[in-house]
C-alpha cells in the first residue's frame, strides 16, 4: 500500500525539483561553474571575516534555517536535531465511578508556533538574529478530552531595510525541507522497515496493541485517509514554491481597526510577515470513533512545520550616502556634522571604516544644525583625540589649550534645547570607501556597495588635497554604473574635503593654485558629471569645505536638506 504511495511521491518530487533547479540556474546566469560559485561563497566568507577585525558586530547578510513549531519527538531525532511538530494526539479512555468501560477521551495536540520576521527600527545589524530560528511546538494532548496547548508565535526582529530571499531547490547553502529529511532518513531500509518507521511517525497506539492496530480493517481505512491529506499538504507546499518569499522590509506596518468595528474591540499587534508556518496538532483517539469502532485505540502524531531556509540582505537606509574613496575624510565629516556624536574610527590610513555608520544631523529653522554646536570644531585622528581625553581626565581640566575658532554661534543650546528649534532632520551613512574594480566584488566591493543602494541622495567626498581630485569622480561614478546602472543618477553634491591643506603659510601663490585646481574640479563636474533628469540636466554642488576645522558646513547642510525634501516629495 505504501510502496506506490512512496514512488509516486518520489516521481513528483523529481520533476518538481528539476523544474526549481532550472529557476535557480536562470537567476544565477552569472555563475557559470560550481567552482564559480564556490569561489563567490568564499571571497564573501573572506569579506565577513575582514569585517569583524576589532571587534566590530556589524554584519549586513545572513543565511538563516527557519522550522515553524519546534516540537521534538523521539522519531524526529532520527533525521534531524530540531524537528518541527504540533502537539500528539492522545490515546486514553474515560473513567471514573460506575463507569469502568468509558468512552475515548483523548485529547488532540496543540499547533505549533508560526515563525514571523518583523522590521524594527531600533535595529541596525543582523548580528542579534541566531542562525537557526524554531518556533515553539505544540502541546501534547491529554485524557478527560484535554487538548493541547497551540503555541505562540516566534518573532524575529530585522532592521528596516533587510531585503529576504527564500533559497530553492537545488541551492548548496538550502537546508531539507520536512519532506526530504524524512525521505533522507528512510534511505537504506527494507520495505518492511520502512513502513513501520513511516507508522512510527505518524501513530500514537494505546500501549500493547500497536500490532493489533495495524491489522484492523478500521485503522487501514484511517491511515489511507492520512496519506491522502498528506499528499494534498506536499502539493500545496509545492505550489508556494512557485512564489518564494521574497521580502522587501522598508517600512513598518500596523494594524488599523475599521471605524465600523464594535465597541470594546482590542487592537490586534502587527506581528509580521509570516515566513513558516507551524504543523497542526495530532487528533485524538475520539476523532476515530464510529459505530464499527467503539473503542479506537490509536490517535495520530502532530505533523512536522515548515522548514526553509532564508537569505537576509541588509541595506541600510539613510537618506544621505557618503560616496568616497578610501581615506577621503569621509568618517570625520559625518563626525562633524553630528558634532562628534558619529562614533567612527579616524585615522591617517585606508579602509578605517570596514562598516556603515549613520549620523542623525537636525537642522533649525535658520539653517543652524546641532553638530555646530558641541562645542568641538577641530576633528582629529581618533588615537589623537583618545590621548587629549585622557590628559583632560588627568589633568581635571575641562577646557586643555586646544585650537579652537572662533565660530559665532546662536543662542542655541544642544540637546533638549534643540528640540523646540528643530524643523527637520535627514540620516546621514558613512559607507565604506570604495576602490577601482569594486563592482567587481574586488576587495570588499558589493559589501560597501549594498550600503549605498537605498540612500535617497548620494553625496561624493574627494580629497582637495590630492593631485587629480577629478580622477577619482570619474572612478566612483563608474563603480556606481557598473554595479547598478542609474544608481549615479542620486548623486547631487561633490564635497571637496581637505580644503584646509592646500593654503600652506598663507602665501599668495599657493592659495592661487589651490583656487586653480578647486576650479578644474568645478569644470570637470559640469561636463563630465551632468546628470539626466525627466526635467532636464542636472549640475551637481561642488562644495569645498575642512572637515577637521568644521569649516563650511553650514552650506552643505542647507544643500543636504534640501535634496532630501526634494527626493522625500518624489517618493510619496
Amino acid at each position: 500500500m505504501l510502496r506506490p504511495l512512496c514512488k509516486s511521491l518520489s516521481r513528483q518530487r523529481r520533476r518538481f525539483y528539476c523544474s526549481g533547479a532550472a529557476r535557480q540556474e536562470a537567476s544565477n546566469a552569472a555563475i557559470e561553474t560550481q567552482e564559480d560559485l564556490q569561489d563567490l561563497l568564499r571571497r564573501k566568507r573572506k569579506t565577513e571575516w575582514k569585517r569583524r577585525q576589532g571587534g566590530q558586530s556589524f554584519l549586513d547578510n545572513l543565511i538563516i534555517n527557519v522550522r515553524g513549531g519546534a516540537y521534538t519527538s523521539e522519531f524526529t531525532h532520527a533525521y534531524s536535531h530540531y524537528a518541527g511538530n504540533g502537539g500528539d494526539g492522545c490515546v486514553a479512555f474515560h473513567r471514573e465511578k460506575w463507569k469502568p468501560m468509558g468512552p475515548p477521551s483523548g485529547g488532540s495536540g496543540g499547533r505549533g508556533g508560526d515563525v514571523y520576521i518583523l522590521p524594527t527600527p531600533n535595529l541596525t545589524t543582523l548580528s542579534s538574529i541566531p542562525k537557526r530560528v524554531r518556533g515553539a511546538g505544540g502541546g501534547n494532548g491529554q485524557g478527560i478530552w484535554q487538548n493541547g496547548k497551540n503555541a505562540p508565535p516566534t518573532i524575529i526582529k530585522v532592521p528596516l531595510g533587510t531585503v529576504i530571499r527564500e533559497l530553492l531547490p537545488g541551492d548548496s547553502r538550502r537546508t531539507k525541507d520536512e519532506w526530504e529529511a524524512e525521505e533522507e532518513s528512510l534511505e537504506g531500509l527494507s520495505p518492511e522497515e520502512r513502513r513501520a518507521k513511516l507508522r512510527d511517525h505518524r501513530w500514537v497506539h494505546y500501549p500493547r496493541y500497536a500490532d493489533e492496530n495495524v491489522n484492523r480493517d478500521v485503522f487501514k481505512q484511517a491511515e489511507a485517509a492520512l496519506y491522502r491529506e498528506e499528499r494534498a499538504r506536499r502539493w500545496a507546499r509545492k505550489q508556494r514554491l512557485l512564489s518564494p518569499i521574497n521580502l522587501d522590509l522598508d517600512k513598518t506596518e500596523e494594524v488599523v481597526i475599521s471605524d465600523d468595528a464594535p465597541l470594546g474591540m482590542g487592537q490586534q499587534e502587527w506581528l509580521g510577515h509570516i515566513v513558516a508556518r507551524g504543523g497542526n496538532g495530532g487528533l485524538g483517539n475520539p476523532h476515530f470513533l464510529s459505530t464499527v469502532n467503539r473503542s479506537p485505540k490509536f490517535a495520530t502524531r502532530g505533523h512536522e512545520g515548515e522548514r526553509l531556509t532564508l537569505y537576509l540582505e541588509l541595506k541600510i537606509l539613510a537618506d544621505i550616502g557618503l560616496v568616497g574613496m578610501p581615506n577621503a575624510g569621509k568618517s570625520t565629516l559625518l563626525r562633524a556634522l553630528t558634532g562628534g556624536r558619529a562614533k567612527t574610527e579616524v585615522a591617517g590610513y585606508a579602509f578605517t571604516t570596514l562598516n556603515p555608520i549613520v549620523g542623525v544631523i537636525r537642522v533649525a529653522e535658520d539653517g543652524t544644525f546641532e553638530g555646530a554646536l558641541q562645542g568641538e570644531n577641530v576633528f582629529d585622528e581618533t588615537a589623537i583625540e583618545e590621548e587629549r581625553l585622557r590628559e583632560r581626565e588627568l589633568s581635571d581640566i575641562e577646557n586643555s589649550e586646544e585650537l579652537h575658532l572662533d565660530f559665532p554661534r546662536p543662542d542655541i543650546e544642544p540637546g533638549h534645547d534643540f528640540d523646540v528649534h528643530e524643523t527637520f532632520r535627514f540620516t546621514v551613512a558613512d559607507n565604506p570607501g570604495l576602490i577601482s574594480g569594486a563592482s567587481e566584488n574586488v576587495g570588499l566591493g558589493h559589501s560597501f556597495l549594498r550600503s549605498m543602494e537605498r540612500s535617497l541622495a548620494l553625496v561624493y567626498v574627494v580629497d582637495l588635497s590630492r593631485p587629480e581630485p577629478w580622477n577619482e569622480l570619474r572612478d566612483l561614478k563608474d563603480e556606481l554604473e557598473k554595479y547598478q546602472p542609474g544608481m549615479s543618477d542620486k548623486a547631487r553634491m561633490v564635497i571637496a574635503n581637505k580644503a584646509d591643506l592646500l593654503g600652506g603659510e598663507g602665501d599668495q601663490g599657493t592659495v592661487e593654485a589651490a583656487r586653480e585646481k578647486l576650479r578644474r574640479l568645478d569644470e570637470y563636474v559640469k561636463s563630465e558629471m551632468v546628470v539626466k533628469t525627466p526635467d532636464g540636466e542636472r549640475i551637481l554642488d561642488v562644495i569645498p569645505t575642512s572637515a577637521k576645522m568644521s569649516q563650511n558646513l553650514k552650506k552643505a547642510v542647507m544643500l543636504m536638506q534640501k535634496y532630501v525634501q526634494q527626493a522625500r516629495t518624489i517618493k510619496v
